[in-house]
């Protein structure tokens, strides 16, 4: 009897770990999205593993992306400037559509 005590705490332990870290709501929600599909999938199992790869980039992947967005945004504002610097050089040299038409 005290061997089945024994393993009930550590099932219920284990229980609420899973609890905490949000294992079980995961899931949960990955087999009600399986349940609600009115075309039910021929793979069950590909389709739980489909919706449990979509929680989302790792912490340290998601912070990389952040990093790489910023620089990408401010390269991309460097070449809009360039651009239109650019333009406005062109436009000494060559005159617009409007005025060309003009003459």
């Amino acid at each position: 009897m005290a061997h089945y005590k024994a393993s009930e705490s550590k099932r219920e332990q284990f229980r609420r770990y899973l609890e905490k870290s949000g294992v079980l709501d995961t899931i949960t929600s990955v087999l009600v999205a399986l349940y609600e599909e009115t075309d039910k999938p021929n793979n069950a199992l590909d389709f739980i593993k489909l919706h449990l790869g979509t929680t989302g980039p790792e912490p340290v992947d998601a912070e990389a992306l952040r990093m790489e967005l910023a620089d990408l945004q401010q390269k991309f504002n460097l070449l809009m400037e360039e651009n239109k610097e650019l333009k406005n050089k062109l436009m000494q040299y060559e005159p617009s559509p409007e005025n060309g038409a003009a003459e």
